[in-house]
């Protein structure tokens, strides 16, 4: 399919729409005049053949009559039968030639009377049968041969008999040529096809004209959508005159006005919000920072206190260390929302990166009863912020033991050319495809009802996306309830480069789509 995706006429029927209605109009022309080209060719046809038979007849009546008056008049007892229809037949044949009409042919017993030049083979053995057979006239059409060099021509045997006394019927064969009819045909045909030809091309040009011409708002409506795409929201179409492209400019313009008008409200209801996250955060910071020193001093001298107060002092202590992360993370999402958030690049191995994030979150691991196994080559190294990427690895880390139902978590490190790619793959409660397409959103629970033993905040899978687009990444999710979820970070070898795929595939294989993995 390939060679045909190459082929020109196929790509400009897929891309010109001026091109198929040009196409198919011609098509649908085409078969209406080769239809009607053929009706009235054949009309023509029947029309011209019929009236020189109809003048062929009339006239080969006529003159048979008067020869058959003149053999009635006939005295026989001076002159033979065979003798007077002989000069009868050489009369009529010198009055046929003289007007360039007719050739007269007549049987008798004794000899055939005919043109020397004309070959006896003009005259179809049908029509001598149908002669012999009856009185009548009969017509047919016939191809004139001729003995000597002149070429042969198409023609028509009209075929009667001449009745005298006592004797058989002698059969008359008049021969009227046709030429002049069939050049009439010809002439007909070739003005009926130059006639198509003429008006296809007319066709063809007039519907491509009316075509670029309705097409043409369509496509200033396509340049004025991209211009506004590209964030010219000042761009309108001239709009001329009063007719439905008049009215497509208009409204494309009102569109661009109401577009401009409600993204500017975003703008700027987006900037509040910004603005209002970024200063709460900072001005939550100082009493904080009172909130905290006053939680130390008491949780330090819980001992010292009775059984209610001192829990009171360990989960006054646990709920400002969740506040902090969630101010650290309100903040840090402020900055991805202002475009402040930068890179502080640096060349890392991040199979040694891993290696780091694993052992860290060792202990917690352990508190859940999860084995956590590394997948990953010697060496892997990329241009990335070190610091952001083990803030990615850990929270998917974090996240995969505490909804891994203390399976076993398998981590691996892949890279190409072009890639580095670290998937983390649990075998816990999973995820649904509409859940997976939720994971990223900012304080977003596939389970709200479901007590976290591990302290979050709702925003860390949020800021791990923003994180992994800064790097020009991506981080993306495969999950089925039931049969675990698989996180993959991939992000390009160079800074600020690209690449076609991820080294490591999103599907795991160690599961089919539904299915429960076997465990070891």
């Amino acid at each position: 399919m390939r060679w045909l995706a190459r082929f020109a006429p196929l790509r400009m029927w897929a891309r010109s729409l001026p091109f198929r209605v040009v196409v198919l109009t011609i098509g649908a022309s085409i078969a209406i005049l080769a239809a009607t080209g053929f009706f009235l060719l054949d009309q023509s046809s029947r029309g011209i053949i019929e009236g020189k038979t109809q003048a062929s007849v009339a006239e080969a009546s006529s003159v048979v009559q008067a020869m058959q008056r003149d053999l009635n008049a006939t005295d026989l007892r001076t002159t033979s039968v065979n003798e007077r229809i002989t000069r009868l037949a050489r009369e009529a044949a010198s009055r046929g030639q003289f007007g360039n009409q007719y050739i007269v042919v007549v049987e008798t017993p004794v000899a055939l009377i005919a043109p020397k030049a004309l070959d006896s083979a003009t005259i179809p053995e049908a029509i001598r049968q149908s002669v012999a057979g009856g009185e009548g006239i009969w017509s047919t059409p016939t191809l004139i041969r001729y003995t000597d060099s002149r070429p042969s021509e198409p023609g028509l045997v009209v075929a009667t008999s001449l009745q005298a006394s006592g004797e058989l019927p002698y059969p008359v064969f008049f021969i009227f040529s046709t030429s002049q009819e069939r050049q009439t045909l010809a002439v007909v045909q070739q003005a009926t096809l130059a006639t198509g030809l003429f008006l296809l091309l007319g066709l063809a040009l007039t519907v491509y004209l009316i075509s670029m011409q309705v097409l043409q708002p369509v496509r200033s409506a396509r340049r004025a959508a991209e211009r506004l795409a590209a964030g010219h929201l000042d761009d309108r179409m001239a709009v001329v005159g009063t007719d439905d492209q008049a009215s497509l400019a208009t409204s494309m313009n009102h569109m661009a006005e109401e577009l401009a008008r409600k993204i500017k409200e975003l703008q700027n209801l987006s900037l509040v919000q910004q603005r209002f996250v970024s200063d709460v955060s900072h001005e939550l910071r100082t009493p904080l920072t009172t909130i905290r020193m006053a939680g130390e001093v008491l949780y330090a001298n819980r001992g010292s206190f009775d059984p209610l107060t001192a829990r009171s002092a360990e989960l006054l202590s646990a709920e400002l260390d969740r506040f902090e992360a969630l101010l650290t993370d309100l903040l840090e999402i402020s900055r991805f929302d202002a475009g402040a958030a930068e890179l502080a690049l640096d060349e890392v191995d991040l199979s040694k990166l891993v290696t780091e994030e694993l052992d860290a979150v060792a202990p917690l691991a352990g508190e859940f009863g999860t084995e956590l196994t590394l997948d990953a080559p010697a060496s892997c190294r990329a241009e990335v912020d070190s610091r952001r990427i083990r803030r990615i690895v850990r929270n998917l880390l974090t996240n995969a033991i505490e909804h891994g139902e203390r399976r076993p978590i398998r981590v691996h490190v892949r890279g190409d050319a072009e890639a580095v790619a670290i998937a983390v793959r649990d075998h816990g409660v999973g995820l649904s495809p509409a859940q997976a397409g939720l994971v990223f959103d900012r304080f977003w629970r596939a389970d709200p009802a479901r007590a976290r033993r591990v302290g979050g905040t709702g925003l860390g899978l949020s800021i791990a996306l923003e994180d992994a687009r800064l790097h020009g990444g991506r981080l993306e999710v495969w999950g089925r309830p039931g049969a675990g979820a698989l996180f993959r970070l991939t992000v390009p070898r160079k800074a600020g480069g690209t690449f076609a795929a991820s080294p490591w595939p999103l599907a795991p294989t160690d599961t089919e789509v539904g299915d429960v993995p076997v465990m070891a």
